[in-house]
């Protein structure tokens, strides 16, 4: 298992941001691997970090999630994978004193590559569904909380998303076509 630290849109180290890409074993029968390793991830990080929750959703292709994080006292971690399709993957530096504040940065997951993204609390996690039935699987530190759940909106002029496909009609929910701009997030004081 090898874990990466990940650069931003402008080519700085983003504390916090880790790709992990599993050993796979592959042979006739197909392949194996270790998606999870808690000792291993603490190990690297020097800290423990517990998940608490795992989800999974399903999503067409051009559709967009995001950018969807939880303030606090309840702010999540995410562990992201794609068990099927493929998906563009983005969390975007919304922790008010880091030097990579407002910075963003992007990887493609898939059933095939198998990695992983390790998303620390403090940031904004989105992503774009580049496959039809695209099923993204993830381990999240904390329960959703409503009242605490923000999002801020996908193609924020501000943070410059470089998302592909981007001559594509994107599919969002309404939630996410309303949500607020970076600028007002920080207004409202809804970041780290």
């Amino acid at each position: 298992m090898e874990f990466i630290k990940l650069k931003s849109n402008k080519g700085e180290i983003i504390d916090g941001l880790i790709q992990i890409i599993p050993d796979v074993y592959n042979d006739e029968r197909g392949y194996f691997l270790e998606s999870w390793n808690n000792n291993k991830l603490n190990k690297f990080l020097g800290r423990e970090i517990k998940f608490t929750q795992d989800n999974i959703s399903k999503s067409k292709k051009n559709v967009i999630r995001g950018l969807h994080y939880q303030i606090k006292p309840n702010p999540q971690a995410k562990l992201i994978r794609c068990l099927a399709g493929s998906i563009f993957d983005v969390a975007v530096d919304i922790r008010i004193n880091s030097k990579t504040f407002g910075q963003w940065a992007g990887i493609k997951l898939s059933e095939k590559n198998k990695f992983q993204f390790l998303i620390p609390e403090g940031f904004a996690h989105g992503f774009l569904s580049l496959e039809n039935n695209s099923i993204i699987y993830y381990k999240i530190t904390n329960k959703w909380v409503k009242e605490l759940e923000r999002a801020i909106v996908w193609n924020d002029k501000e943070i410059d998303i470089l998302w592909p496909l981007p001559d594509k009609d994107f599919i969002l929910s309404q939630k996410d076509e309303n949500a607020f701009s970076f600028s007002e997030a920080i207004k409202l004081n809804d970041i780290f």
